[in-house]
């Protein structure tokens, strides 16, 4: 009579759970800076509601606002962050809060600039100012690198 075996060896077992370490150390930090990068975007978007806001009002006065409140941009931030804010020249910056600012570490900022070639002239292009954004390029979208 013949003796069948039937399951896996010990070493068989031991090199699918070494193969599921190695993808698990892989995937994780990846998947981390994946949610990182989810949450930047709340700041982004924060910033491009205000954007809209300054753009129309330096269109229909031909100054850039001085405050938010000036702009008609939203006082209120999201989880992740905290209402933007209208500085000179139309800056705009958007602080990160609640577990974003713990991700990030305290005092992260986003911002965008205009551009304007001359004083009243339109509006040619809205940059993310990398002079006043703190937060890590790798996080960022690949236009504010």
């Amino acid at each position: 009579m013949k003796n069948v075996h039937e399951g896996f060896t010990l070493i068989e077992l031991m090199i699918v759970v070494a193969i599921i370490g190695i993808l698990a150390a892989i995937a994780i930090p990846a998947y981390q800076d994946y949610t990182v990068r989810a949450k930047v975007t709340e700041l982004i978007n924060a910033a491009g509601v205000c954007k809209t806001s300054v753009t129309e009002y330096y269109q229909a006065i031909g100054t850039f606002p001085t405050n938010q409140t000036k702009a008609g941009c939203s006082d209120v931030g999201t989880a992740n962050s905290a209402a933007a804010v209208v500085g000179s020249a139309g800056l705009i910056t958007v602080d990160a809060s609640g577990t974003l600012a713990t991700q990030l570490g305290a005092g992260k900022t986003f911002s965008y600039k205009p551009t304007v070639a001359s004083a009243g002239a339109p509006i040619t292009a809205w940059e993310c100012n990398t002079a006043t954004t703190t937060i890590l390029p790798k996080y960022l979208p690949a236009t504010c690198r």
